[in-house]
């Protein structure tokens, strides 16, 4: 088969699958620090996050040590509804850029949330049906989570409580229809709901709230809620292990003709669909098994990794979590109003943010209106129309191949397209309208930020 050409979609079959979520903490030297007690600076207990998450999803997010957990076939048989997904070989973007480069994209579109975000949902959803609950409560950005979420409660008949950035709230209407079809509850935040809520909205009137203001009252209305518990869509060590079916399916597709990529690149606002591609070939560089480069994307109003700090802080606006070691903007940093809203996190994953540190990863910010750029050029050249937050991988991963063009370089090129943007148009709009603005924050407005970030021993 090595020799055979490669065809433009390379599909799985069902056999093929993954039938364990592999757990890249058990390869690292380094493990990402413990999750803090906000009150005593103490390492969290498993019973203090059980009355946030639920009990397996505690077991799982504690655990640095298990390589693999095996998937429970409920879950397993969800995912067969539209996995495994499809690795595609970019033919025609190649031709077009005139490059030696081979790009290939994992495309996580195919269901009908229309991003990577249902691998975890379901799983969690799963678990939270299994502990007996009655609902849950989370927060979404773009609204990819919360459409992911929404679909995988009503599957399991659970109820489903989402708090929407105000502004992917007010952007995005398409999507918050589709989350209250599936039977969820929407609120735009910050809002009045919670008392966090109420303090945000005291404390920076008229804002269009970022991420970490709706996690702050996703948790306060879970743990206020009888029978509620709270779930989330990045960042956590639970969620980064959901998501590695999409690189361990990558893998075995790309290993079945015998491909090594030379470059890995994703997205990255909280790091759950960039943890979740790189992790295998992760594994084997941290085994001293091969090399690989990986380039976490980000978006240049809200540069966590780029221009952040690597340290402990709340991963909420509202103060109510616990603090984790990372690289952060500060918890009180609230992005503008950029469209894509999945990536607008002021923190990174514990995870990504400790092989960054140790230098087995790189990290580029891009501007908005040159992360459109791409994905219209995507869309025209590859038939797909991208979401905002997966173009930012399209924007790097074409820069790449354009570098290969100048040197001659025959690299194979590898990147993650997390999910469709047909319910992104108004930002679209703005974009062909030429309204789109590229704010990038100075050093003395994200030193405001950083200069509060609390004093941990």
């Amino acid at each position: 088969m090595k020799n055979e050409k490669i065809p433009y979609n390379i599909y799985l079959n069902e056999a093929e699958m993954p039938t364990a979520w592999y757990n890249l903490r058990a390869d690292m030297k380094n493990k990402p620090a413990p999750l803090l007690n906000p009150a005593t600076h103490l390492p969290v207990t498993e019973n203090e996050l059980s009355n946030i998450f639920c009990e397996e999803l505690v077991k799982q997010e504690l655990d640095c040590d298990t390589p693999y957990f095996e998937i429970p076939e409920e879950i397993r048989n969800f995912y067969k509804m539209y996995r495994p997904s499809p690795l595609v070989r970019a033919y025609c973007l190649e031709k077009k850029l005139d490059t030696p480069a081979h790009i290939y994209y994992k495309f996580e579109g195919n269901n009908t949330s229309g991003s990577h975000k249902l691998n975890s949902a379901i799983a969690q959803a799963y678990y939270a049906k299994k502990q007996g609950l009655k609902g849950v409560t989370t927060e979404t950005g773009a609204g990819q989570w919360g459409t992911a979420l929404s679909m995988a409660c009503s599957y399991f008949d659970l109820e489903c409580k989402v708090f929407m950035v105000k502004c992917s709230y007010e952007q995005k209407p398409f999507r918050r229809e589709v989350m209250r079809t599936y039977g969820a509850s929407v609120t735009p935040s910050p809002s009045t709901e919670t008392e966090v809520g109420k303090k945000i909205l005291k404390e920076h009137p008229g804002t269009t709230g970022s991420l970490g203001c709706a996690i702050s009252e996703a948790v306060e209305k879970a743990v206020t809620s009888e029978g509620y518990r709270y779930v989330l869509g990045s960042v956590l060590n639970q969620v980064l292990l959901h998501q590695t079916v999409i690189g361990l399916e990558t893998k075995t597709a790309l290993d079945k003709y015998g491909i090594k990529p030379d470059i890995i690149i994703g997205c990255a606002g909280g790091g759950s669909n960039l943890g979740g591609l790189i992790a295998p070939f992760m594994g084997e560089k941290l085994r001293g098994e091969a090399d690989y480069r990986f380039i976490a994307v980000e978006p240049a109003s809200c540069p966590s990794l780029t221009r952040g700090v690597f340290a402990y802080d709340f991963c909420d606006t509202g103060k109510v979590c616990p603090l984790a070691k990372m690289y952060t903007l500060g918890c009180d940093f609230i992005p503008s109003a950029n469209h894509a809203g999945g990536l607008r996190y002021h923190g990174m994953s514990s995870i990504l943010s400790q092989l960054y540190h140790d230098g087995l990863m790189e990290a580029v910010s891009v501007a908005q209106t040159n992360v459109f750029d791409a994905a219209e050029q995507f869309a025209r050249i590859e038939g797909i129309l991208p979401a905002p937050e997966s173009s930012h991988a399209i924007r790097v991963a074409i820069d790449e191949a354009l570098k290969c063009k100048e040197t001659g370089e025959e690299k194979t090129i590898v990147f993650g397209l997390t999910g469709t943007g047909y319910f992104d148009m108004v930002a679209y709009e703005k974009y062909h309208n030429k309204e789109m603005s590229d704010y990038i924050p100075t050093d003395d407005e994200l030193k405001v930020y950083l200069d509060k970030l609390p004093s941990i021993d």
